[in-house]
């Protein structure tokens, strides 16, 4: 059975006839802010403790064994947070409302998704990310979180793949799937059915939602080919970069280049550089604007312009937080 109790929060209003739990973020409550620290992993529940919201219904019988499943109204407005990374395929189900939704890796570039109801992301992730999202119309933002059991996950891999260990997911963000919405909408339908829910239902459920993941979102290995950032992918990303450096920093267009997901080729870049690509794109406009200062009478003002700088003093400010010494300094102490 699902556990429903009456919520007093007033914040945004919640499903019909599902009340919940308050979460209070640790910004909010400035004497846990240094309690609780921010593991590299975490459990499903142990992950509701960073995020800003309410629970509004959540599966916690044995009914729910094989898989973990929370409906949640979440703020309007998220400021950035770390999300521990989770050993279960975690899908997150857009149910009401419009965001925009922006992810990271640790100091890498945020890419955005505007999701609506339907929307879905999936994701395994090894490593901690950060996230972000802001409403973009005016009903609450819910969203359910529904988290595999991983020996589930690992029976079903066998079953149908053959396999002892279950494949690697693709990380999906704002996709749409027809037939996974329906098998979600019925795992919310048995999650809010106040004591009507079968556990044979919900166990064929939690069965067919990990055969749907491993069939549609598996990566194999023609998969890890095409997404792997190969020295060609990456000679051709910083060759682009290199051309483009007098005009703002584009990552849908440095990703498009290599034939790659924004999200997914930032953290391969960061992984074969050490470097997110915008602060990669920051290193290679003072490298050159470095070897302009060195070998050439080019004015200052003009080779900040020539890197991308229309501002004297950004360029100024940029180039001394890179190298130690101001413009002027440097084309003094180089020759």
């Amino acid at each position: 059975m699902a556990n429903i109790e009456a919520s007093r929060q007033n914040v945004s209003p919640p499903i019909p006839a599902v009340a919940g739990n308050p979460i209070y973020p640790a910004v909010l409550v400035p004497e846990l802010k240094e309690v609780i620290a921010r593991p590299d992993r975490t459990s499903p529940l142990g992950l509701e403790q960073y995020i800003a919201g309410r629970t509004l219904v959540s599966g916690d019988t044995p009914a729910w064994s094989d898989m973990f499943v929370q409906v949640y109204s979440r703020l309007n407005k998220q400021e950035p947070f770390l999300v521990p990374a989770v050993a279960e395929p975690l899908i997150v189900w857009v149910m009401s409302g419009e965001a925009v939704v922006e992810e990271r890796d640790l100091d890498g570039d945020w890419v955005a998704n505007t999701v609506t109801v339907g929307d879905f992301f999936l994701t395994r992730s090894p490593t901690p990310y950060e996230m972000r999202w802001r409403s973009v119309d005016a009903a609450p933002f819910q969203v359910m979180h529904l988290y595999l059991s991983v020996p589930l996950f690992e029976r079903v891999a066998y079953d149908v793949l053959g396999c002892a260990a279950p494949p690697a997911l693709r990380d999906i963000s704002g996709g749409r799937d027809t037939q996974l919405s329906h098998l979600l909408a019925l795992v919310h339908q048995e999650l809010t059915a106040e004591g009507k829910g079968s556990q044979l239902f919900i166990q064929g459920l939690a069965q067919s939602l990990a055969v749907h993941l491993i069939r549609n979102y598996a990566a194999n290995e023609a998969d890890d080919r095409q997404n792997a950032l190969t020295g060609f992918k990456l000679r051709r990303a910083v060759a682009h970069l290199e051309e483009h450096l007098a005009e703002p920093f584009n990552l849908a267009q440095l990703a498009e280049t290599v034939g790659m997901s924004e999200f997914h080729f930032s953290r391969l870049f960061k992984k074969a550089t050490g470097l997110s690509p915008s602060r990669y794109f920051i290193r290679q406009r003072v490298a050159r604007a470095q070897l302009l200062l060195q070998e050439t009478d080019t004015s200052i003002i003009e080779i900040g312009m020539s890197v991308g700088y229309s501002s004297p003093s950004h360029f100024a400010q940029v180039f001394r937080r890179e190298t130690g010494l101001p413009p002027s300094h440097y084309r003094r102490t180089s020759f």
